[in-house]
């Protein structure tokens, strides 16, 4: 039973809705009714159950919280100042350049937020991935090391995103007992009543869902407590508290208006509303003593807490070494691995896909910090090894790393970015290349905040055959290599495919995306392919013996055509570019990137079986060879001749467009 402090607790929940109204109004910008009405199930969670270390918001067993609801961030910057986490002067800067108070929470920029949201449903999909890694590390490091709850705070708006409610299939399936999610129901949304567009029943769903269901009053103090312990006692299954409230909560005239969704209150409405609070109407970012004091009153229990349980680490880390590593590591959030690979002769001829399926299965027997899944294509991305080495995660098997997340390549990006922000963990998943738009506003995120997510996608080209266009991506690689912090590997063979992965366990702030071949190619047998080569993204991987006339640049399964090509051009100084990686070649110092591509060669071809789009600053006076168009259902034998992927196709074009 927690007791409460009615009075006390009242006056701080008034300052907060306070902070919010001045916020909002003083910068003219922001959404303060979904934060007045979210504001006393979030105090009361922070207040009498959040578990933190009041010196250290990264500690690692701390409690996480998620604003899936992210347009509320005044309510959450509120906390984060009665916290002692962002000074006053910070949320009086609210949404102005270079202040922590950005309009969306922002992870890695403001002290204490756990996650970036905004697009709505994400912040639940990504609680439900910190659940899942706070339960595989606990199973590795023991329950005494790692023991904490998961809480995200979501809006009408969260629920109406799909990926939500997938994720929160997972989550049901999964049992995560220790996944306890608000559901702020005030019944109103920026156009108007929810019920003008959604009649949803969130109970019946999430019960189907195989969640703990409660519903209460979301302003009554006692029923939030209650509910959270009542949450906390269910070890089985997660659980979702569905508070009934009002929007713009304690508002003068205002309350219940679906308008203050996103609008700032009027300066006479703020006075108007302070005044029915009890609060003097002329103080703006109000915030007395005794509220910092009642808010703070159990941070020495607090501080004990993390005091033991660093002393308790300290002395288990001292008697095992391997416990030592891996929580190091784990709470420097700076993961360490075993790096070897399978070998593949020369000439050896596998598709990648296969080759990092190897590759996966030997880092999954090596690297306990390895930890993802397939949506659904198991045998078809070649995870299925991975399964069979690491376990699967389950309800009764906690130390299993295989995620099985079904047909669900949204959440499963989403919740792939909550175990990497938890930490302890590498996580991975995979589909075809064609269906990652279905991941991509998720993927956006890993690379905002420069989340080492991997993602192999399989089937990357028209060479998929007989699926036909829809499975054939055309625009994609073009897509990712548009997105800002975000690392693109299309490797030419088995060996690179190793190399690919190798690097990818190194980068440590942004995501990295592998395009892998469903067709077999033959291993390569140039000295010049090595992983120190491949680091830099693109290198020449055949030269000319004079000075060349013509450099063909290719990645993937086109290298192989490229030199082909050279082939057929022996009359020429050709040179063959391997570009594995363009994001990875325009980090390098400009010298190297003129030694690969000197100016004065003006005439050079990339070919890519994909969008010839973005490779015009490559091609300097010469031409791309792509697809510039959605692909045909048959064998990819004759899709490569009806396409005109044939050494003999591309010469001829070359000879007859330099003449």
């Amino acid at each position: 039973m927690i007791e409460l402090n009615p009075q006390l607790d009242a006056k701080t929940v008034n300052i907060i809705r306070a902070l919010i109204m001045d916020g909002t109004r003083k910068a003219n910008s922001g959404h303060p009714g979904g934060a007045m009405s979210s504001a006393d199930m979030a105090y009361v969670l922070y207040k009498y159950f959040l578990k933190f270390d009041p010196d250290n918001d990264k500690w690692i067993n701390r409690d996480r919280f998620v604003l899936s609801a992210g347009h509320e961030t005044m309510l959450y910057y509120s906390l984060l100042h009665l916290q002692g986490f962002l000074p006053l002067e910070e949320l009086k800067r609210f949404r102005q350049l270079d202040s922590l108070t950005p309009g969306h929470p922002e992870y890695g920029l403001t002290p204490g937020v756990d996650a970036t949201t905004g697009p709505l449903g994400q912040g639940v999909a990504m609680s439900v991935g910190m659940a899942v890694a706070e339960a595989t590390l606990a199973a590795q490091l023991g329950e005494d090391v790692i023991n904490h709850y998961t809480y995200v705070l979501a809006g009408d708006g969260d629920f109406q995103e799909p990926v939500a409610l997938g994720a929160a299939a997972n989550a049901g399936h999964f049992g995560l007992g220790k996944l306890i999610l608000f559901y702020d129901n005030n019944g109103a949304q920026i156009s108007g009543p929810v019920s003008r567009a959604d009649s949803t029943d969130i109970a019946a769903v999430f019960e189907g869902f195989g969640w703990h269901v409660q519903k209460i009053d979301g302003h009554n103090h006692q029923q939030i407590a209650d509910a959270i312990i009542n949450a906390r006692n269910e070890k089985q299954k997660p659980s979702i508290i569905i508070g009934k409230t009002v929007m713009a909560k304690g508002a003068a005239h205002v309350e219940g208006d679906h308008t203050t969704h996103g609008s700032p209150l009027p300066e006479e409405e703020i006075a108007a509303t302070k005044e029915k609070m009890g609060l003097p109407s002329d103080r703006f970012f109000f915030v007395p003593g005794e509220v910092i004091e009642h808010f703070r009153q159990h941070y020495p229990q607090l501080k004990k807490e993390v005091s033991e349980w660093n002393t308790f680490v300290e002395i288990k880390s001292k008697n095992d070494k391997h416990f030592a590593k891996r929580i190091k590591e784990s709470t420097e959030n700076n993961l360490t691995f075993n790096n070897d690979v399978p070998v593949f002769e020369a000439g050896e001829k596998l598709a990648t896909r296969a080759a990092f399926g190897k590759t996966l299965a030997l880092f999954a027997k090596n690297n306990s910090s390895l930890i993802g899944g397939s949506a659904d294509l198991e045998p078809s991305n070649n995870t299925k090894a991975f399964a069979d080495v690491a376990g699967e995660f389950t309800k009764t098997n906690r130390s299993g790393r295989n995620l099985s997340f079904a047909v669900r390549e949204f959440p499963m990006a989403a919740i792939l970015n909550g175990i990497a922000l938890h930490g302890g963990f590498k996580p991975f998943g995979t589909t075809f290349l064609v269906f990652s738009d279905y991941a991509k506003p998720a993927i956006r995120l890993s690379a905002l905040q420069k989340l080492p997510v991997l993602y192999p996608f399989t089937h990357d080209s028209f060479y998929v055959g007989e699926d036909g266009p829809t499975h054939q991506p055309v625009e994609q690689l073009a897509t990712f290599r548009s997105m800002p912090n975000t690392v693109l590997f299309r490797p030419a063979d088995a060996r690179e495919t190793t190399f690919a992965m190798q690097l990818a366990l190194e980068i440590k702030d942004k995501p990295v995306v592998l395009a892998l071949t469903r067709q077999s190619l033959p291993v390569l047998d140039y000295p010049e392919n090595n992983i120190d080569n491949v680091r830099k993204g693109a290198y020449i991987l055949k030269d000319s013996k004079e000075t060349p006339e013509l450099i063909l640049i290719a990645t993937g399964s086109e290298v192989h055509l490229a030199l082909e090509v050279a082939e057929m051009l022996s009359d020429m100084n050709v040179r063959v570019v391997n570009m594995t990686s363009m994001d990875l070649f325009e980090e390098q110092p400009e010298d190297y990137k003129n030694r690969v591509l000197p100016k004065e060669v003006r005439y050079r071809v990339s070919i890519e079986a994909a969008s010839t789009f973005g490779w015009g600053k490559y091609v300097a006076d010469g031409w791309s060879f792509g697809i510039d168009h959605f692909g045909d259902s048959a064998p990819a034998s004759q899709l490569e001749k009806k396409f005109g992927f044939t050494a003999e196709h591309i010469a001829a074009l070359i000879r007859k467009r330099k003449s």
